[in-house]
């Protein structure tokens, strides 16, 4: 059988894996290359906050008269004050980009990519078949991954570090649900202070010349609901009794379900999707409106 390379974090080595995840089999066989990130280069990110808070502007005018779930009710700013435990999404909401979008224009298949995902954030296709579809118009080699980590640090949203030390020290535990690549959120989370094992994410499968194999679809991210079943196990294995969801797209409401997210939070602050934003129980173009909430 031939063997998998992941790229994650360190040198090389071949050793039997078990996984700690209901998701995942109990132990596979992996080889393992990991990419050497320096901690300059995992911090380093430009400065765009001025340009990100110009473009938040036209999309919060939008929305006036259109959206009345911009102020919060009573009920939905106790749960969110009360919150045991937050999930954010991380494409579009605490990062500035769409990292598949980024990594296939960087691999020279931007706009046909960029389609799949509008389509895909919009609810109109299903996950998983977005996700292969969209894998499949660029097929990113091992190393084209590590040369696209090495030069596009992470662009991370205005206020989002803020926030997540924010509830870290009202011990909210903080987690990150993706749809996007452990390969590009790891750095993320690094920046934020938030342990691997409060990440859900895809990961991507490299063969042992570094040609890519295709995606892990053990993972519960990786296909239609998979943020939903992520938020209820988070739920059950913890017990929490009040849990949010913080996201951008049709894959984060579907997490306010019964066992999974008491309260979804829509935020525009990136990119404002109509259908996603109207069943919002809260919408915000800021994360400072969210840090006020909390004092």
């Amino acid at each position: 059988m031939e063997a998998m390379i992941t790229a994650r974090i360190n040198p090389v080595r071949a050793y039997w894996r078990k996984h700690q995840s209901p998701f995942i089999p109990s132990y596979t066989w992996q080889v393992v290359k990991r990419i050497q990130l320096t901690p300059i280069e995992m911090m380093k990110r430009p400065n765009t906050f001025n340009s990100v808070a110009a473009s938040v502007q036209p999309l919060e005018s939008s929305a006036a008269g259109r959206l009345d779930n911009t102020l919060p009710s009573k009920e939905v700013l106790k749960v969110w004050q009360n919150a045991d435990a937050v999930c954010f999404d991380v494409d579009s909401t605490v990062c500035l980009d769409e990292g598949i979008d980024e990594l296939a224009e960087f691999c020279g298949a931007g706009k046909a990519v960029a389609e799949w995902t509008a389509r895909a954030m919009g609810g109109s296709v299903p996950f998983e078949e977005a996700l292969a579809a969209r894998l499949s118009l660029f097929n990113p080699s091992l190393s084209q991954v590590q040369d696209f980590l090495e030069k596009h640090p992470p662009r991370i949203s205005p206020g989002i570090e803020e926030l997540v030390n924010k509830l870290k020290a009202k011990r909210t535990a903080v987690y990150l649900i993706s749809g996007g690549f452990r390969q590009m959120i790891n750095p993320v989370a690094s920046i934020l202070g938030i342990p691997p094992e409060n990440i859900f994410a895809n990961q991507l499968l490299f063969g042992n010349s570094g040609e890519f194999l295709g995606f892990d679809t053990n993972e519960p991210t990786s296909r239609s609901g998979g943020k939903t079943t992520a938020v209820q196990q988070i739920r059950k294995v913890h017990g929490y009794k009040s849990l949010v969801m913080i996201g951008d797209g049709a894959t984060d409401l579907e997490a306010r379900k019964p066992g999974g997210a008491d309260l979804f939070v829509c935020y525009a602050g990136v990119q404002l999707r109509d259908a996603v934003a109207a069943k919002a129980d809260w919408l915000v173009f800021r994360f400072g409106d969210l840090i006020n909430s909390l004092e």
